[in-house]
């Protein structure tokens, strides 16, 4: 469980950005951090993991408070990916291998290689392991540095803007491996993302920063039959994913026949059929 409480920043000579921001989040589930630009969406990423240093509040993960340890303890326990990765010649392993570095001593261990090479076939990027970071596309640069955070083994994953460079193919790629990573390895994930139905289709919990120092937490909830119906064809439209606050829908997006989206944790068995596609969207209530 991690715990966000009365969390507040500033930046030098400027009016605070965040004000008293609080929220929880559980193993196993994704949230999406919404909200206009400027608004302290990264920021907020940023003193989760001594990046800024807060002027007060507490961030709590499993009864740790994260901003009274220091960075190698913090660099244990929460992984941090930047909307933007360097083009530096190193090669794919050794830039995973970075991600071991909290845990060095004098070298790496055989162990370290062990859960290096894990980490690269579980993003599936270890056919590239001996190409240079440089050479690789947009969606392989962050498919990598997904892996070099894997390897730290943390239990929070935190992702500023991590799609906002990428076509909408490796936008999806990159977020269903972070939902899966998620879900089958109950880590909590946190994502700054600007599109409201790509955090419909791959989050289920939702931070809203409006830029007055507020904010709103939300749920997400799937409108689906108990009953599948028969002769289901590709495209049609069998129910909703909802953005909800106390009762009222603010944002929705239909349900289709197709991929899997893999949401066991929603109480339906929807590896079968389903996938969220953008078909329409309603406009946010008011």
């Amino acid at each position: 469980m991690m715990q966000v409480k009365k969390l507040s920043y500033h930046y030098k000579g400027c009016p605070e950005v965040l004000k008293d921001v609080s929220f929880d989040i559980e193993p196993g589930k994704f949230l999406a951090i919404l909200g206009n630009n400027g608004v302290g969406k990264s920021t907020l990423l940023k003193c989760f993991n001594h990046i800024l240093k807060p002027d007060s509040g507490e961030v709590i993960l499993d009864g740790e408070n994260l901003l009274r340890q220091s960075p190698r303890e913090v660099a244990k326990k929460v992984a941090f990916v930047s909307q933007s990765v360097p083009s530096t010649q190193m090669t794919v392993h050794d830039v995973v291998m970075l991600g071991r570095k909290p845990y060095m001593k004098w070298g790496f261990t055989e162990e370290d290689h062990n859960i290096v090479h894990e980490a690269m076939h579980r993003l599936d990027v270890e056919d590239m392991r001996g190409r240079f970071l440089n050479q690789l596309s947009g969606g392989e640069k962050q498919k990598v540095m997904l892996a070099r955070a894997l390897a730290q083994q943390p239990k929070a994953l935190l992702l500023d803007e991590p799609t906002s460079a990428l076509d909408i193919q490796n936008q999806y790629q990159v977020l269903k491996m972070v939902r899966d990573i998620c879900h089958k390895d109950n880590k909590i994930a946190a994502v700054v993302i600007h599109d409201l139905n790509l955090a419909l289709r791959f989050c289920d919990r939702f931070l809203l920063l409006n830029g007055d120092w507020g904010f709103s937490f939300y749920n997400s909830v799937l409108d689906l039959p108990e009953n599948l119906p028969a002769g289901l064809t590709a495209g049609q439209e069998v129910g909703k994913a909802q953005l909800v606050l106390e009762g009222k829908v603010l944002h929705s997006v239909p349900l289709v026949a197709g991929d899997t989206i893999g949401q066991r944790d929603y109480g339906y068995e929807l590896e079968r059929f389903w996938r969220l596609w953008p078909v329409q969207t309603e406009e946010m209530a008011q």
